[in-house]
């Protein structure tokens, strides 16, 4: 997922940042509340994480906003008022979630990941198949003839993309813009570690590879030889 924290501690904005990033999910940051609706309407994001005490523009102002031009963003509003009130006013004004501090990380990563399979139309694909590899979007479970293949979150996100986009060549700008959300090429060999990692887990012991490397253009997931 793609997340927006909007949260003006930065302490607090930091953690959520390196958190979300470690369980595969991409997250920016707004220190305020003028300079979150403006990047949340620049979008696209699959989640808001926005405070509700914020400078220069309240979070429940930020997300009234973002409603009335007809944004539907799932939106998670932190708070540390917490009494029935606050948390009425803060669904009435958009919010699709309430949380009050303090809370547990894994309670927050559970609610903004239900907001996001609640926010899937039922035409997208929840489940991509190649061959006899499965990943599930909403489990985030990877299988390859019904055995499970455990992926780190970048390797996942890897897969995900790759298969999303299976019989197309992906080249690595496609896959640092969308996997590491970087916008030049850092001169690593960042992609090269994680796709051999990935080849290593999904093709190793089976006698028909699904994941091709293009000679100078990319890679490619797809049943069959390129």
């Amino acid at each position: 997922m793609r997340v927006l924290v909007i949260e003006d501690d930065r302490e607090t904005a930091h953690f959520l940042q390196k958190s979300l990033k470690e369980s595969g999910h991409s997250a920016d940051v707004a220190g305020d509340g003028e300079t979150g609706l403006s990047m949340a309407q620049g979008g696209p994001y699959d989640i808001l994480i926005v405070d509700r005490m914020l400078p220069r523009l309240d979070g429940l102002t930020v997300v009234k906003t973002l409603r009335t031009e007809g944004n539907r963003t799932p939106v998670l509003i932190l708070s540390a008022l917490g009494d029935v009130d606050d948390r009425v006013k803060g669904l009435r004004a958009g919010g699709d979630d309430y949380l009050t501090k303090p809370y547990a990380y894994t309670e927050l990563l559970a609610r903004i990941e239900a907001l996001a399979r609640r926010a899937i139309p039922e035409e997208q694909e929840t489940k991509y198949a190649v061959g006899d590899l499965v990943l599930d979007r909403l489990s985030h479970r990877v299988t390859r003839a019904g055995e499970p293949i455990q992926l780190q979150p970048r390797e996942y996100r890897l897969l995900e993309y790759l298969m999303k986009n299976a019989g197309q060549v992906v080249t690595r700008t496609m896959l640092l813009e969308n996997v590491w959300d970087y916008h030049f090429d850092p001169q690593t060999n960042v992609i090269d570690v994680h796709v051999s990692r990935l080849r290593s887990k999904i093709d190793k012991g089976f006698d028909r590879p699904l994941l091709h490397t293009v000679r100078g253009a990319g890679y490619m997931v797809r049943d069959g030889a390129v």
